[in-house]
């Protein structure tokens, strides 16, 4: 009986977590065609796919051409699979969704077709240029109001206004305004604009990237990691919740979604955390904590490292490389935030008889992680991404033929082109509809002075600017995705970073952890309102302990740049390890703090102590470092002295 009960549980969240992914996650909300519409979707997909991996193969075409083809495959599809409104019919075919398709696939074959005269005529637009150049851009914004949401749509038509209404702006950003001959040449016409630097990744690493991810999941992948986390973690006290850390984790190196991954692990962690004992906003706020640090984890990160990498002009190994640390101490802090809670309610951890065996995982499964091994070794040894994922790809279809219980079938490689081709299509809208705000940045120089603004605002002090730098990449986070939440904060806050002599990597990846961090930051928390969904909580409480327990990801990027060794720039070993460990220390010592439990309940002012110790050392500084190290031992100290006599206490009665 009891065996049924916890079935029809495990039943529910999965029905449940099937709805929030639709409430929450705009990619899950796609058509569901049946006979011939089906096939063509499905063709037009799986062809997609082959285009992409064969310009891997042999070679990419010239960088406008490349990244037209890659946009034509990708709005065809979006205006296929996403209706234009919501209370349509998913299972019948809209004739205007397919007009629309075929000239959102037509606007950008225009490119192709006329490749030649546009660049014998750079600068100089015709009238049928301009109409193809408005349709495009035109198609772009819908397609990001459909895939991505309207917030990102905002976004995009205030830098177009702004884009026109130079000559009435106030101040410093004022200018001369553009007119629509102008714009529609630099975000349509050049690799300045829509064909820029994020569609480009897009079109190359991102999409190999995320294919290499589909087929990993149809490998069984996924659930690999969540019963190797049981067998490492099931057993503690909280086990659970420490299976959600580390399973999401894990999961990190294959889904680049905070809500799909909050989704997939926490339809089975959830349940599980909640029948230990653990209150249903606490379980909510785990996985969503854990499922959003999934985009940090190396070495397949979420797909704004791709970006950066570009951006700051590194190889992609060596964002791997800075990501480590901060990656490390985040998950640290979440784990240990779990830790104290399971302390301070007494929560047990699961039988190790009713876990699985570690042992026997490894000989059965083991073999379906050697892609993510194999890809990190390449990249170390001075493979291009590409070239990585594309070995990646092959070893992901190989590696799961080695036993014939994780084999794929001929079908499933097949469609496993089709989801890689599905799965790609919110980070191309979100990247060409960054491109047309790059676009407006680079032709007015709205950005230096954006960049100048903030540092007017923050009196030239380096803290007060990277308040309001996080700030501004939090707020966009609430409603942009993290690829053009990255895009638009390196171009116009990063700089302001720059400026006061931050290390360009480590002023890229202050932003980009904060526009990830955005989704368990209340009040519009989508990984939160995602767990929160599953374990049937508040939406806002869950976001409010979310942001508790990911509390290392809100000061993490004030040490790295604070002491950029975090990130492994200019570090020697002891540097490397003496910061590393201080980190750590100060991330137990906050952790404690915001839970209430160290080695016994704290009292107010033990938690002020441990706070005050934790950030002093989290703050790099031999001084900082000896005051923060006693502040935290002269707590430990006193409350384990008081367990010890609470304990003695109990005995005698």
């Amino acid at each position: 009986m009891q065996e049924k009960t916890s079935d029809q549980t495990l039943q529910e969240a999965q029905d449940r977590a099937a709805e929030v992914l639709k409430k929450y996650d705009k990619d899950s909300n796609t058509m569901v065609y049946t006979g011939i519409m089906s096939k063509f979707v499905a063709a037009l997909a799986i062809a997609f796919s082959i285009f992409q991996l064969y310009t891997a193969t042999f070679g990419v075409l010239d960088a406008q051409l490349q990244r037209a083809v890659h946009l034509s495959f990708g709005l065809a599809l979006v205006y296929l699979l996403y209706p234009s409104r919501k209370n349509w019919s998913r299972h019948k075919i809209h004739w205007v969704d397919v007009g629309l398709a075929v000239l959102a696939a037509a606007s950008p074959l225009y490119i192709i077709l006329d490749y030649q005269n546009l660049v014998l005529r750079a600068g100089m637009v015709t009238q049928t240029d301009l109409i193809m150049g408005v349709l495009g851009i035109v198609l772009v914004i819908e397609a990001t109001r459909r895939v991505v949401g309207l917030p990102m749509v905002c976004v995009v038509l205030a830098f177009l206004a702004y884009a026109f209404a130079g000559p009435y702006m106030p101040g410093v950003l004022a200018h001369r305004g553009l007119t629509v001959n102008q714009l529609v040449s630099h975000l349509y016409f050049t690799t300045e604009g829509i064909f820029g630097i994020p569609l480009g990744v897009s079109a190359t690493f991102i999409f190999l990237f995320i294919l290499f991810g589909a087929y990993l999941e149809s490998t069984g992948l996924g659930k690999f990691f969540i019963d190797l986390a049981n067998a490492i973690a099931g057993w503690a006290s909280g086990g659970p919740a420490k299976v959600a850390v580390l399973s999401s984790g894990l999961m990190g190196t294959v889904s680049g979604s905070s809500v799909a991954n909050v989704v997939g692990t926490g339809s089975l962690t959830i349940p599980m955390m909640k029948k230990l004992g653990y209150h249903k906003n606490f379980a909510g706020a785990v996985e969503a904590a854990a499922s959003t640090g999934g985009q940090l984890m190396p070495p397949v990160m979420g797909a704004a490292a791709f970006l950066m990498a570009e951006f700051v002009g590194v190889p992609y190994i060596d964002i791997v490389k800075a990501a480590v640390i901060p990656a490390m101490l985040y998950f640290i802090g979440v784990w240990l935030g779990v830790h104290f809670e399971a302390k301070r309610s007494n929560l047990k951890g699961i039988p190790r008889d009713q876990l699985p065996k570690i042992g026997n995982l490894l000989k059965e499964r083991g073999h379906l992680a050697l892609p993510l091994i194999i890809i990190v070794y390449l990249l170390v040894s001075g493979y291009t991404p590409m070239r990585a994922a594309l070995v990646a790809i092959v070893l992901a279809i190989l590696c799961s033929a080695l036993r014939k219980s994780t084999r794929m079938q001929p079908i499933e490689i097949v469609r496993g082109l089709e989801n890689g081709a599905r799965n790609v299509l919110s980070v191309l809208v979100a990247c060409a509809a960054a491109g047309i705000v790059i676009g407006v940045v680079t032709k007015t120089g709205v950005g230096l002075k954006l960049a100048s603004g903030l540092l007017d605002l923050s009196g030239g002090l380096l803290i007060p600017t990277m308040f309001f730098t996080m700030i501004t990449a939090i707020v966009l986070g609430m409603g942009v995705p993290t690829t053009a939440n990255y895009v638009i904060t390196s171009t116009i806050a990063a700089p302001a970073l720059v400026q006061m002599g931050v290390p360009v990597l480590c002023a890229h990846m202050f932003v980009f952890y904060f526009g990830i961090i955005a989704d368990v930051t209340p009040p519009v928390a989508l990984a939160a309102f995602a767990g929160s969904g599953i374990a049937g909580g508040n939406p806002l409480w869950t976001g409010v302990n979310a942001s508790k327990l990911a509390i290392a990801a809100f000061i993490i990027p004030y040490m790295f740049v604070l002491s950029p060794v975090l990130l492994m720039i200019d570090a020697t070993p002891f540097a490397l390890i003496s910061t590393t460990l201080t980190a750590i220390i100060g991330m137990i010592a906050l952790s404690s703090a915001l839970i209430g439990y160290l080695a016994d309940n704290c009292y107010t002012p033990e938690r002020i102590i441990l706070i005050a110790g934790g950030l002093l050392l989290i703050k790099p500084g031999l001084l900082t470092d000896a005051v923060g190290l006693v502040l935290f031992l002269g707590v430990l100290f006193f409350q384990l002295r008081r367990h010890k006599n609470k304990q003695a206490q109990t005995v005698q009665a």
